[in-house]
This record gives structure tokens, C-alpha cells and sequence, in this order.
């Protein structure tokens, strides 16, 4: 195994953004793919405490959120190679307010617009059948195929959330300024995940995201 290891799910928008800023810090590290319906991998690393990704192992260090809406593998990268790039000093307060709405209010609407396509591309029975319970253990029976039938709405409150990034990317390279900090890796993630295999597109109308994705896509810190 590599000195840093990354364990992932490809379409997690948690993971896309942990992975984003570790290659815009040009951090090496390995990617470990998790199956989504076999956890026993992460609980045999966590020890049993954890099942969910990202997890970071660091050597002998293995690292993983203490809750729902924390940040401890963000700020575990930030401590160990961001120098103060992803959390800087003078965006605390207003990051972390745009994290909230990030992880919380847009990821919660835009995963229903993946989840269907997800769960259809699972070949194998037992594992489709498997992630579809986890789901409905969380969100309630039939939740993926009332995601489905409610697609167009979820989508239409996916580009009402978006729209505020949109008005913000029209005027600033990044989100609270000339280079990224977490933040523009989170929503990255949110819209790697919503763009996953072309299951989902951005709006030709969503111009400033578009140039912004890119732009974040290639970005490298000096």
C-alpha cells in the first residue's frame, strides 16, 4: 500500500473533492475503489467504528469523519500538505457557512439525481439489492424509484441551489476569491457526482460553473 491511500466510492461528491485537493496540492497517493454493497474492507481499517468513505490511511494513521457534517479528512490534508491553502484564516466564518449549504442542502437534492442511474448500473442482483436496502433504511421504502419518478423536479431545486454559485462564478475565478479553498473542492465534488458517467449534465445556461469545473479541474497550487 502507498504512504496515502484513499478509499473511495468513484461517484462519492466527498471523495471527487478529497481527491481534487490532494492532486491540486500535488499530494501522490493511491486510490482504493470500495464496493458500495461489501464495506468490510472500511471496517476492518476503522476498526469496525466507521462504513462510510472517504477514509484516508496515512501510514499507520487511518483517518475518517467523527460525524454527518464533519471535516476531519478535509482538515487532516489541510494540516498535513495544505499550509493554509484549503482553510485559510481569512475565510474562516464564511467557508464554513458555504460548506453547510454545500454538503447539506445542495448534495441532499443533487444525489437523488444519481442514485437511480447508480443503482441500474449495478449488474449483480445481490449488490443492487443490497445498496437499495441501505438506501431505503435511510430514506424510506421505494425512495429510489420516487427519485426517479420525481426527477424533473429535483432537478429544476438542483439549479435553483446552483444558481447562487452561478452569480458568484460570474464575477470571481473561485468561490471567495483568485484561488480555490475547500469550499470549490466541495461543490466540485457535489458536481462531479451529478456529472458521474454523463448520467446528469450542466445546463448550457450555467456558463460561469462550467468555466469554473474546468478551471478547478486543471488547477494546480504554486
Amino acid at each position: 500500500m502507498a504512504d496515502l491511500s484513499l478509499f473511495e466510492f468513484a461517484h462519492s461528491p466527498f471523495c471527487i473533492s478529497v481527491a481534487r485537493a490532494l492532486e491540486a496540492l500535488g499530494v501522490p497517493f493511491a486510490r482504493v475503489e470500495v464496493c458500495s454493497w461489501d464495506r468490510s474492507q472500511i471496517a476492518r481499517l476503522t476498526h469496525g467504528q466507521y462504513y462510510q468513505v472517504p477514509v484516508l490511511v496515512h501510514g499507520d494513521k487511518v483517518v475518517y469523519e467523527s460525524g454527518g457534517d464533519s471535516q476531519d479528512v478535509a482538515r487532516y490534508v489541510e494540516a498535513q500538505f495544505g499550509r493554509g491553502r484549503l482553510f485559510p484564516a481569512s475565510a474562516e466564518g464564511i467557508q464554513e457557512i458555504l460548506l453547510e449549504y454545500i454538503e447539506e442542502k445542495v448534495e441532499d437534492v443533487i444525489f437523488k439525481l444519481v442514485d437511480p442511474f447508480y443503482v441500474d448500473s449495478i449488474a449483480e442482483v445481490g449488490g443492487r439489492t443490497m445498496v437499495v436496502r441501505h438506501k431505503e433504511r435511510k430514506f424510506g421504502r421505494g425512495c429510489i424509484e420516487a427519485w426517479r419518478r420525481d426527477r424533473e423536479a429535483l432537478r429544476a431545486e438542483a439549479d435553483r441551489l446552483l444558481a447562487r454559485f452561478e452569480v458568484m462564478l460570474g464575477r470571481t475565478p473561485f468561490l471567495l476569491g483568485d484561488t480555490p479553498v475547500y469550499a470549490d473542492f466541495s461543490l466540485y465534488g457535489i458536481l462531479g457526482n451529478l456529472t458521474y458517467k454523463g448520467y446528469n449534465q450542466l445546463s448550457p445556461e450555467q456558463r460561469a460553473l462550467q468555466v469554473w469545473y474546468q478551471r478547478l479541474a486543471e488547477f494546480r497550487y504554486a
